[in-house]
């Protein structure tokens, strides 16, 4: 049974839960941690729905076109095996783009007066199967 239906089950056989000294509502483990937005009724009673809440820094995520450039890059990251990263060609690619697109390693070789140095051979994909 998947957590829509046990929802329903629960809805239609009912509870009567009983308001605490402090307010408070117990739901039972299964909610435990789970965040609900609550209406208010014109009739007194209460709607409690399940939610997700997303932090500002990252609806940008849930926004076209951002959202379909995850899409697509999650279904190519599933379809496509790993494989290992020539860092020295990766390297040379790197020194032919202009400043700004490489802009985070030339800052720091402005700072310390070293040029980062990458690792030899890892796959390209962390956490791959």
């Amino acid at each position: 049974m998947n957590e829509r239906e046990d929802l329903g089950s629960s809805r239609q056989r009912g509870e009567i839960k009983s308001v605490g000294k402090s307010g408070q509502i117990s739901l039972g483990k299964r909610y435990a941690g789970k965040m609900f937005s609550v209406r208010h009724q014109p009739d007194g009673s209460l709607l409690l729905t399940a939610v997700a809440m997303v932090p500002e820094s990252q609806l940008w995520t849930l926004r076209e076109p951002d959202r379909g450039a995850i899409v697509r890059g999650m279904t190519w990251a599933a379809s496509a095996p790993p494989s290992e990263t020539d860092l020295d060609d990766l390297s040379a690619k790197a020194s032919r783009l202009p400043d700004s697109e490489h802009s985070e390693h030339s800052e720091h070789s402005k700072h310390s007066g070293k040029t980062p140095q990458p690792r030899r051979s890892r796959p390209s994909r962390a956490g791959a199967k």
